[in-house]
């Protein structure tokens, strides 16, 4: 019975959707980033059009204010990108998006805001962050045939039900086929395919949405900077998404940071600098690439002199500190920048580190204690629409990671898609960030709760 309503709640979005949707409009709007005094909002068109919005303090609905006006022009695919700024901090508005002059609407709310300023004023505001990662969006006409390797999508509708603040795509957030990986129109093609899902669209709307990759969404299975058309799938990826900024401006690169509230992320590229998994073990191989890897090490030293800051998350497609995977990629596959990102940290004693993984097609909290310095952790969130992993080998026999050690107990969900959620809340000095992960149903599968003070150098 349950298996069967959520199929009718699905039918009913996506007939919503479709019926709602007018020529002219592919998908979105998506909500990108989002400072005190600027957001970014993103749209994808069928055609040349004109893009405007109108917005308001939800508060004050009745002084309403209009966006520039964004054309939409040559070929696919058809993005346009809008920077609404001169915003006041602490704001939440309610706005409408409008195609060739004309109103768009939506079946869901579409919201954003301005983070406020607390600084010198308050106790930094509570707030939520929602994570995942591996998105399969099935495409019968050229997947692999028998079943389906993509399903749950509704989990995007209870996502969206949970109002967070922010939506971190952990990687592989849409997964490039066989048929797509080897053109530019192939990797345009997937990226529109997965970005118009029906149940997604609540979600981008009404959360501000950043995003990293992994291999799927760069290129094919365990790509690495060997790829032939990684320049062409950067620039695509910079399209899709709505980032503040990606790499610096002498290396290319996914890879950024940036501050919400009393927390600082920082968004790492595990692909477009990345030796091959199987090359030689010496100090040579690389994850990140020497140029990104320095940047990391910098932007922590900066970041640990900010007093306003009581949690640093680095997020990355691959897992950080699981030393156990039997199939896996991981960063300790490449110890050189394993032991040089683990040393900085430890060495500069940079307080309130806390890592965001994805990939594995499975859910876990990793430990990584260490009497000389705090426990470093690692949250691990898939997958929200692929394929589960099995924790057995072809023998039936349990593999290595089912009894991994530096798993913390009760936090492995491998039996349902999920998704994992970050509240940071408290006051000043005394703030806390609880990890939670939950199933497709919203049903709450295990939380931890770490306070800022525990991750600081005893």
């Amino acid at each position: 019975m349950k298996s069967l309503l959520r199929l009718l709640a699905v039918l009913s979005i996506t007939i919503l959707f479709v019926s709602a949707q007018p020529s002219a409009l592919r998908s979105g709007p998506m909500v990108g980033y989002g400072t005190m005094t600027e957001v970014m909002l993103w749209v994808q068109t069928t055609k040349p059009a004109t893009v405007q919005y109108r917005y308001w303090n939800t508060a004050e609905p009745k002084k309403i204010y209009t966006s520039t006006v964004t054309a939409v022009t040559g070929e696919e695919p058809y993005i346009a990108k809008t920077v609404i700024g001169g915003l006041k901090p602490g704001m939440k508005f309610t706005y409408e998006l409008l195609l060739d002059g004309k109103p768009v609407k939506r079946t869901y709310p579409l919201r954003f805001q301005t983070q406020p300023l607390w600084q010198w004023r308050t106790d930094p505001p509570s707030f939520t962050v929602a994570f995942g990662s591996c998105n399969f969006v099935n495409e019968p006409e050229i997947d692999r045939p028998g079943k389906p390797y993509g399903s749950d999508h509704e989990i995007f509708t209870t996502i969206a039900a949970k109002q967070p603040d922010l939506f971190i795509w952990g990687g592989d957030n849409t997964y490039l086929r066989e048929v797509d990986w080897d053109s530019r129109s192939g990797i345009i093609h997937r990226h529109t395919h997965t970005r118009s899902l029906p149940e997604l669209q609540p979600l981008l709307g009404g959360t501000h949405n950043v995003a990293i990759w992994d291999d799927h969404d760069f290129g094919p299975n365990d790509a690495d900077r060997t790829y032939a058309l990684k320049k062409e799938s950067l620039e695509i990826y910079k399209q899709f998404w709505a980032n503040r900024s990606y790499g610096t401006d002498g290396t290319e690169g996914t890879f950024s940071r940036f501050v919400w509230n009393d927390v600082e992320f920082f968004l790492l590229d595990d692909r477009y600098h990345r030796s091959p998994n199987d090359a030689p073990t010496n100090g040579q191989k690389t994850m990140f690439g020497k140029e990104q890897l320095q940047w990391l090490k910098d932007a922590l030293t900066n970041s640990a002199g900010n007093r306003d800051i009581s949690f640093r998350i680095i997020v990355n497609g691959n897992q950080i500190l699981n030393t156990k995977g039997a199939f896996a990629e991981m960063l300790t596959q490449f110890p050189s920048d394993y032991d040089e990102l683990l040393g900085h940290i430890r060495s500069q004693k940079i307080p309130g580190i806390l890592f965001l993984t994805g990939d594995r097609h499975m859910t876990e909290l990793i430990a990584l204690k260490d009497s000389s310095f705090y426990t470093l952790y690692d949250f691990t969130s898939s997958a929200l629409t692929s394929g589960l992993t099995s924790l057995k080998d072809r023998n039936g026999d349990w593999t290595p990671e089912y009894t991994n050690p530096l798993r913390v107990e009760g936090t492995l969900v491998n039996d349902k898609h999920n998704f994992g959620m970050l509240t940071v809340s408290g006051k000043r000095r005394e703030r806390v960030l609880t990890m939670e992960c939950y199933d497709l149903t919203g049903a709450l599968r295990w939380s931890r709760a770490v306070p800022a003070s525990s991750l600081r150098v005893p």
